[in-house]
């Protein structure tokens, strides 16, 4: 049994459009786009926040228990990628494909509009369930719409969660345990998150500016990734992960940078490769004080000054949950349809930071002139848990 693991579709949903064609543009187009100030998120405030403007699917066919915005990125998601899926299905049986995700807030927002009908009126809006929040329902959902058989449960570790997701899926790939795997992640806007960010004083009211000396925080956004994994080959393969819990804080990170740079570390001995391999780093990129300064200091000590890097945070949000699917899938599309190897800007203000490690960060326009072999995505959440992937072109074989 093949130990190699491949992504073979893509469904995303998220602020810069929906759709492959739709984030492609956004991806690498000259001007910033996708996060757009908004004033609905937090009422009193204007934040710059990654919100999906595009129509999402209807819910009402839904259980209940499963009726929630998430739920919806989710199946706007798996609607790019149904006639992949449903091929997997039909060749390996229902009780061979698994789903694997990712998510922080599952159904939290329709809790939050429930809570404050029942602080009104003293009851709950007939459409409320409590299942609704429950951080199991994406996975359950997309298990029971299918009608799969096989492993189905969601990863919760805050803004890794969607990275770890697709390690736990290749994992029970490569175990013989399913054929087929849906995997990758989703997150959804609601005041919980905003606020909780805010009272972390981790939000920049504008468009957030990582590695910059002036950064102050991130943009909360949403999002939905979907991939259909296999042993097969296919145009993407995900050749390597690593995981690392620094259990150093709550909320900040290790300073060093210590288990950032374990996780990296990880995912390219798991790929075979050498740092001088990656051709594109997607750095977590929060642009708080903290974060950019550990992941400068990691990310210099493992793959030098040189390796091109950027966070495209300024263009999505910081999706949480789905963070790590979403930025796999913007690595798939630098990896797929991209024989010029364009490579997704560093949006920022240009004023470097003294304090931080020097980094090569992709300017509007730059290319590799060639199509791109490997690229390393980061994802660094509370509490330290940290999970780093390598994603690869199909053709590209080491080890």
């Amino acid at each position: 049994m093949s130990s190699a693991v491949y992504l073979h579709a893509l469904g995303v949903n998220c602020a810069l459009g929906q759709g492959q064609a739709a984030v492609r543009a956004g991806l690498f187009a000259d001007a910033p786009g996708g996060v757009a100030e908004n004033t609905s998120a937090w009422p009193g405030r204007s934040l710059h926040l990654g919100a999906v403007t595009s129509p999402l699917p209807s819910v009402d066919h839904l259980p209940l228990r499963h009726r929630s915005r998430n739920n919806a990125l989710l199946l706007s998601a798996l609607a790019q990628v149904r006639a992949e899926v449903d091929a997997a299905i039909a060749l390996h049986g229902a009780s061979r494909v698994a789903v694997v995700l990712g998510t922080s807030t599952s159904g939290v927002g329709e809790s939050e509009l429930a809570f404050e009908r029942h602080a009104r009126e003293g009851r709950f809006p007939p459409g409320f369930d409590l299942g609704q929040q429950e951080i199991g329902s994406p996975a359950l959902m997309l298990g029971e719409l299918l009608g799969l058989d096989g492993p189905c449960h969601v990863v919760s570790t805050a803004c890794s969660s969607s990275a770890k997701a697709m390690a736990s899926a290749a994992r029970l790939l490569r175990a013989g345990l399913c054929d087929a795997v849906i995997t990758g992640g989703a997150d959804s806007l609601c005041r919980f998150t905003v606020a909780g960010f805010a009272a972390l004083e981790s939000v920049d009211p504008q468009r957030c500016n990582p590695m910059s000396a002036n950064r102050h925080g991130i943009n909360i956004g949403e999002a939905a990734a979907l991939f259909v994994m296999r042993r097969e080959p296919g145009p993407v393969r995900l050749s390597g992960w690593g995981e690392s819990s620094d259990a150093h804080h709550i909320s900040a990170p290790e300073p060093s940078g210590a288990g950032a740079l374990a996780a990296m570390q990880q995912a390219l001995a798991r790929a075979g490769l050498q740092p001088q391999d990656i051709d594109y780093l997607n750095l977590h990129g929060t642009a708080t004080p903290q974060n950019d300064a550990m992941e400068s200091r990691a990310v210099t000590q493992l793959l030098g000054p040189s390796v091109a890097c950027s966070s495209t945070k300024p263009l999505s949000g910081h999706t949480l949950g789905a963070a790590g699917a979403l930025e796999a899938a913007f690595a798939w599309l630098c990896l797929v349809g991209n024989p010029q190897g364009r490579l997704p800007p560093h949006w920022w203000d240009g004023a470097a930071d003294p304090q931080l490690p020097p980094l090569n960060l992709v300017r509007p326009g730059q290319s590799l002139g060639r199509p791109l072999r490997h690229v390393l995505s980061n994802s660094f959440a509370f509490g330290g848990s940290n999970a780093a992937l390598v994603l690869s072109a199909h053709e590209v074989i080491h080890g």
